[in-house]
């Protein structure tokens, strides 16, 4: 990646009203909608940009050559880009995006700038994408995985020289506001006299504080240490006034460590949240269980007043039977023994009463307990699948479980029902996921567009429903558990009349139907 930076001098009330202008009509954007360029092979496409209504002034052109296996060049300039640091918040430098139709993005580099007021900046760079929408953001630092919401341009459909037009694809994406860097809690550049500061010693400092707001003091401490005496070196060599050169590379180093410990730490934050979790699960699992052991203890002393009961009953029956036969003359002294056998009875039935109702009682909690235990397990196992079929399409719920659905990019092409090479090694995984969970019951269900007569439009997607079933049986799925059926151009989720609503229409969608729960009394 080469770059060059051009200074240009403006007085600073011009820049200050800019900068104010653009940020008031940033709080009307929502959602912004630009276009993907399909480039077509070996032809050098130019390429116009727009301010958008943070910086509505700018004015942009790249100049864009797909050469096949070696990947998309751009060749990008901008005119009077200020210093991202004057658009406020946690911003220090500007990033490049492509943007593919499919929601891919590639960090195609940093517009790096010096000096103060405006410059005019160039980048000349090359993505593996093919058909993709360029947008320029402002951004903490360079490695940022993601673009902002802060963009400040975007392309413009181009033409060819004669007059025609290159193909393209509507691309909608978040605009410039709800942008997360806008929460109260993530740290503003932490220097007021930014201007005179190099940008990458900005963005060193914004590396570090945004792995603190990630928690990294907490789950990374050993990573955060590490960018931290980093930062302090690049700072040092600032204040030294050493060659430029070192700052950067010195500052750079800080930025990477800095990134480096905010991943780590958002990763462990989710281990250590998952363990506090198992833990409390397990407490309660002990709780019950020690609740279990002492109704087990009370009913085993009740069996014991119960055999005493009834020893004490068989002497009573012994000692009446004894008198009978020698003391018939005493029938008064009978009949009071027979009183007292028959209380004697009578006590040992509310025993048996009693035992029986604990008995019943310990039945019925230990159901209890076993119920909430297997349903914790099955929403624990529900969420891990949801979890895990998110990585081959978008998840949602309905009435009866929830769904997967599954891009039209799993196939060969629109009109066909042959597996891309691709997704192919890529359902293998996912058919062996099915397998592994045979409680949930399948319905895969193919839908696409309208272009086309009915009948062919029905046997399409019946025998691409058929396939996806094959492949599933295949791996293991059980026939009873799945239902194949082709749908046709019927429901439709996005106007046929676009190329992105067909697109979203030539879909395949999987309802994952779960086992009916016993209610828990």
């Amino acid at each position: 990646m080469t770059f060059r930076c051009i200074g240009q001098r403006l007085p600073l009330v011009l820049i200050a009203c800019l900068i104010s202008v653009s940020v008031a009509f940033a709080q009307r954007d929502v959602q912004r909608e630009t276009v993907a360029i399909t480039y077509p092979l070996d032809e050098t496409v130019s390429v116009k940009f727009r301010g958008t209504t943070l910086l509505p002034r700018l004015k942009g052109e790249a100049k864009v050559k797909r050469a096949g296996r070696r990947g998309t060049r751009v060749e990008f300039n901008v005119d009077d880009l200020p210093r991202a640091s004057e658009l406020g918040g946690p911003y220090t430098t500007y990033i490049l995006w492509a943007i593919s139709p499919e929601g891919h993005v590639d960090n195609l580099g940093e517009i790096k700038r010096s000096g103060s007021s405006f410059v005019d900046s160039k980048l000349d760079v090359t993505t593996p994408l093919q058909s993709f929408a360029l947008i320029l953001t402002a951004e903490p630092h360079f490695l940022m995985k993601v673009p902002s919401r802060a963009v400040v341009m975007e392309n413009l459909p181009p033409r060819r020289p004669n007059g025609s037009q290159v193909e393209t694809i509507d691309v909608k994406y978040i605009g410039n506001s709800s942008d997360y860097f806008r929460n109260v809690r993530v740290p503003d550049v932490a220097d007021a006299d930014y201007r005179q500061t190099p940008v990458s010693l900005l963005g060193a400092r914004q590396a570090v504080s945004l792995a603190k707001y990630a928690g990294a003091a907490q789950d990374a401490e050993q990573e955060l240490r590490i960018a931290e005496g980093l930062l302090q070196d690049a700072e040092q060599a600032w204040r030294l006034n050493e060659p430029t050169a070192d700052i950067d590379w010195k500052a750079r180093k800080a930025i990477s460590a800095g990134a480096n410990a905010e991943e780590v730490a958002g990763v462990r934050k989710a281990a250590r949240l998952a363990r506090e979790e198992t833990r409390r699960r397990d407490e309660a699992i002990r709780t019950a269980e020690r609740t279990s052991d002492a109704l087990q203890r009370e009913v085993a002393q009740l069996r014991t007043a119960l055999d005493k009961e009834q020893r004490a009953r068989e002497l009573a029956e012994r000692d009446a039977g004894t008198a009978n036969d020698q003391l018939r003359e005493k029938r008064v002294e009978i009949a009071r023994l027979r009183d007292e056998n028959a209380a004697l009875r009578a006590e040992a039935d509310a025993a048996k009463l009693k035992v029986a109702r604990f008995e019943g009682e310990k039945d019925a909690e230990n159901a209890r307990v076993d119920a909430e235990r297997r349903a914790v397990e099955r929403r624990n196992a529900e969420a891990t699948l949801k979890q895990t079929l998110a990585k081959y399409g978008s998840v949602k719920e309905t009435a009866t479980g929830f769904r997967l659905v599954l891009p039209e990019t799993i196939w060969a092409n629109a009109r066909k029902a042959t597996l891309s090479t691709a997704s192919a090694a890529k359902l293998e995984p996912l058919a062996a996921l099915l397998a592994s969970n045979p409680d949930y019951q399948i319905l895969i269900e193919a839908y696409t567009d309208n272009r086309g007569d009915e009948v062919s439009l029905q046997q399409l997607t019946q025998e691409r429903a058929r396939v996806l079933s094959d492949r599933f049986q295949s791996a293991g799925v059980e026939p009873a558990r799945i239902q194949a059926n082709g749908m046709g151009a019927s429901n439709p989720v996005a106007p046929n009349s676009t190329v992105s609503g067909r697109t979203k229409n030539r879909r395949v969608e999987i309802t994952f139907t779960p086992p009916t729960n016993t209610a828990v009394n």
